[in-house]
């Protein structure tokens, strides 16, 4: 049975024929896998478990289905939905996993990652994301009403996208001495992750060994998943 890993959904409610999409895939293809891996960014928004947007519940209730038929499924947090937290897991049946997570994949030490911290060319964004990660900052924005929260992620949106205008392609992407600075300190073959929208695998040699980074699709112009059976993993569209 295959372990399948999609991410960078970001379903929101302005885009039903995406979440439509998945639904689908949980019901069908995911069925038939040993586990499902989700590395970030499922939700275009997320604003606490305490106010779920309508839109969310069909994937919502299609996750728990999944877990329920016997799927082993997991959830990363991403750079647009890290207010995920427990409670979201019992109701989707998932376990939410750290970022980098380690698994054996197959019998090859592989490092499961969202993505977005190894793109330290990015130092603006390294320094947004260091600040809403701080636990006493999300304390904070979690204690204020839907509302502001609601006004402050739109804020939000709106300066990433200026921000992201004014950027050059190879700063938003990884910094390769950081990818290898992760196969090294962490000892594996393979680095999976999302964030940068870049699909591909990249085959190389690290410390005289061969390596694997693969790098998954969005999900703005069709679904990407990345399949991994026997040792080998491939791309996919749906």
């Amino acid at each position: 049975m295959s372990s399948l890993f999609v991410s960078d959904l970001h379903l929101a409610g302005n885009r039903p024929d995406t979440s439509a999409l998945f639904v689908h895939f949980l019901e069908s293809r995911a069925r038939q896998a040993r586990a499902v891996y989700i590395l970030g960014d499922l939700f275009e928004v997320w604003l606490g478990d305490d106010m779920i947007l309508p839109g969310y519940q069909p994937v919502i209730r299609a996750m728990k289905a999944l877990s329920d038929s016997g799927v082993a499924l997991y959830l990363m947090h991403g750079n647009r939905d890290f207010f995920m937290g427990e409670h979201l897991m019992q109701l989707c049946g998932a376990k939410l996993l750290d970022d980098p997570s380690l698994i054996e994949l197959d019998g090859i030490p592989s490092l499961l990652m969202h993505g977005d911290t190894l793109c330290i060319d990015d130092v603006e964004y390294i320094k947004f994301r260091a600040m809403v990660r701080n636990p006493q900052w999300q304390s904070d924005v979690l204690a204020k009403s839907p509302e502001e929260r609601l006004a402050l992620a739109k804020q939000f949106r709106e300066i990433s996208e200026t921000e992201t205008g004014n950027k050059t392609e190879e700063i938003m992407d990884v910094n390769q001495a950081e990818v290898e600075r992760m196969f090294s300190s962490h000892k594996v073959q393979r680095l999976i992750h999302g964030h940068t929208h870049r699909p591909a695998i990249h085959d190389f040699e690290f410390n005289g060994r061969p390596v694997q980074r693969i790098v998954l699709g969005d999900w703005y112009r069709q679904g990407s998943v990345l399949a991994c059976e026997n040792g080998q993993c491939i791309l996919e569209t749906i």
